[in-house]
Parts: structure tokens; sequence; C-alpha cells
């Protein structure tokens, strides 16, 4: 019987967690969400970038490298604006 009393207080209390984080989360619309994802991805393949070119030596693929980089930042700062 305790067990049965001890699941549901923890029931309770993720319940009661769930609720807050919900009600505390700024509501966007799906445009801002689209947005925030999309520069989201963009950061990550930016850092992709970054790490291949701290191991890159040829110098072709550096330039391709730094070509790529230079498009992400200019993405990102076009959706930050």
């Amino acid at each position: 019987m305790a067990r049965g009393w001890e699941s549901k207080s923890v029931e309770g209390q993720q319940e009661e967690v769930a609720a807050r984080i919900t009600s505390t989360k700024p509501h966007m619309t799906r445009e801002q969400a689209d947005r925030m994802r999309e520069t989201e991805s963009l950061r990550l393949s930016l850092r992709n970038i970054l790490q291949q070119l701290d191991r890159s030596r040829d110098p072709r693929r550096r330039e391709m490298l730094e070509q790529a980089k230079t498009e992400l930042q200019r993405k990102i700062e076009k959706l930050e604006a």
C-alpha cells in the first residue's frame, strides 16, 4: 500500500512541474517558432563548419568551408534582424 501512495505522490509532483513549465513558456506564433528552429539549425551547421575548419589543412577545402561559414553567418544575421 505504501508503494501506491508513494507513486501517486510522485505523479502529483510531476504534474505540478509540468503545469509550471507550460504556464511559463512564452507563446509564439507559428512564424516565430519556424524562425527560431531555422536559426538554431543554421547555428548547428555553423558550429559543424567551424569544427571542420579547425581540422582541415587542405587550402581548397578551407576556402570552401570559409565560404560556407560566411553564407551561414549572413543567413543567421538576416533571420535575427
